[in-house]
């Protein structure tokens, strides 16, 4: 099967199982996916969060996802036990199309790390 169809397989897949988990079916959004990956690496599933950081778990997450691509290198965990990454390597300069493909390829690649796909 070609790249491209394997990862739109995966990422149906991801999309599918993560809807039916944590949104009743609603298919949830690229962005509500990160989300969901940010608090899974903070690890403090049962609190609410302020719309900042809401925004400060989009980060961890696109940090934890774009860590395999050379981009971010996890630096520490803080005193409140949020993680913190340093940028390694500017991100290239990708059309919004392209990065939608970059982020659902290291959204797929992280879910079949972590066993929830294969």
């Amino acid at each position: 099967m070609a790249r491209d169809e394997e990862l739109k397989k995966r990422w149906q897949l991801v999309v599918e199982k993560l809807s039916n988990q944590f949104a009743h079916g609603d298919q949830l959004d690229l962005d509500a996916i990160i989300y969901l990956i940010g608090i899974q690496e903070l690890g403090q599933l049962d609190r609410k969060y302020k719309k900042n950081q809401k925004l400060d778990l989009m980060h961890i997450a696109i940090c934890k996802l774009l860590t395999p691509y050379g981009y971010y290198e996890f630096d520490f965990v803080d005193e409140d036990g949020w993680p913190h990454y340093k940028a390694k390597e500017a991100l290239p300069h990708l059309k919004a199309g392209e990065q939608s493909v970059l982020m659902k390829e290291a959204i797929v690649n992280y879910f079949i790390e972590t066993e929830y796909i294969n």
